[in-house]
């Protein structure tokens, strides 16, 4: 019988579990803003750790890289403390990525709100202004 998750995606939600504890908890870097972990995916073997990354409070794409660059720089500091949390053999190597989904998710929610406003205008129409294109003469 397979397993429903295999050992990899066990110690990735783990490993996210740790690492959103350890960002909150242990890194004290007034560079860093607000800092979620949306997802890890690690290799099959893992050794290497892609950690999905949303930064609440940055403002602009130059910010976003700038948190990223700082967690990649710390990742060796991020790295040890996940090594004494967590009960494996070989701990993965740490790579941070910005998570763009999150930016996107709030764009297509405010295109569907101007949307869904500009429907209310059409519908708000005295019924006289509505014209049935098929009951025209030409």
């Amino acid at each position: 019988m397979a397993r429903e998750f295999g050992r990899s995606q066990r110690v990735a939600s783990e490993m996210q579990k740790e690492l959103a504890s350890i960002l909150q908890r242990d890194v004290d870097d007034s560079r860093l803003g607000f800092v979620t972990i949306n997802d890890v995916e690690l290799s099959k073997d893992l050794a290497v750790a892609k950690i999905f990354v949303t930064v609440l409070d940055a403002q602009d794409d130059a910010a976003k890289r700038a948190n990223v660059k700082v967690l990649n720089e710390i990742s060796p500091f991020i790295r040890h403390e996940l090594a004494k949390r967590m009960r494996l053999r070989h701990i993965s190597e740490l790579h941070f990525y910005y998570d763009h989904s999150f930016d996107t998710g709030m764009r297509v929610a405010e295109l569907l709100g101007d949307l869904h406003h500009d429907e209310g205008h059409d519908a708000s129409a005295a019924p006289e202004d509505v014209v049935d294109k098929s009951q025209q003469d030409d």
